[in-house]
């Protein structure tokens, strides 16, 4: 593990309680709104791997249109929560590392992780997307969604390290402070990087959050 995913794992074990917050902040719910309708629609009827899926917050709305949905997290606080959502009494939850999926997970025809590909380092992406493929079939409807640079106002780039990382210091209830990776990725940089995997890339900017589309290609 690296010191980044160290750092990620004491940070997110320790938020685990109180993680929901993030969404409940007046200038997001119209996004939220938006979101909770939109992702059911694009994986209605499909069978959906979530990847860090935290506490299940996009879990529980996903569920009410999948075929088939294995939720997965590498970090078990959060995943104790998630199994308490309504609704996801037919959800595979599984503790897996998004770097190494392992493939008795299944093969799928869609995908999502929500606020997570912020957190994979620069020089992971790549492989992160090729272990990602493994598990998805040709057509498979993609999803990431994640903050927009609007975050910055509450939360300021601290440092940038020489892959190209950005980090925040961020504060917990306890008063503890913590050193957060946190990439904002441009559109233009997602569709780049993206084009190796898929087609159909759709960009989407919120008020709050950016959100890319597409379907997986066969590789």
């Amino acid at each position: 593990m690296t010191q980044a995913s160290t750092e990620m794992h004491a940070y997110y074990a320790q938020r685990a309680p109180y993680y929901d917050a993030v969404y409940l902040k007046p200038e997001r719910q119209e996004d939220i709104a938006y979101l909770s309708q939109h992702l059911p629609d694009r994986f209605r009827g499909r069978e959906v791997l979530e990847l860090a899926c935290g506490t299940g917050y996009w879990t529980q709305h996903i569920a009410t249109s999948a075929k088939r949905l294995v939720a997965t997290d590498w970090i078990i606080e959060p995943l104790d929560f998630a199994r308490l959502r309504p609704g996801t009494v037919s959800v595979v939850f599984r503790q897996a590392d998004a770097y190494a999926l392992p493939l008795d997970l299944g093969v799928f025809d869609g995908a999502f992780a929500g606020l997570w590909f912020s957190h994979v380092p620069v020089e992971a992406r790549v492989a992160f997307l090729q272990g990602l493929h493994r598990l998805l079939k040709p057509g498979a409807r993609v999803v990431f969604m994640d903050n927009n640079e609007v975050q910055l106002r509450d939360f300021p780039l601290v440092e940038t390290d020489a892959a190209g990382n950005t980090y925040q210091m961020r504060q917990l209830n306890d008063g503890s402070m913590h050193r957060v990776l946190k990439n904002f990725p441009t559109e233009a940089e997602l569709v780049a990087l993206l084009a190796e995997f898929g087609e159909q890339i759709e960009f989407s900017a919120l008020d709050n959050f950016w959100m890319v589309e597409y379907v997986a290609k066969a590789l």
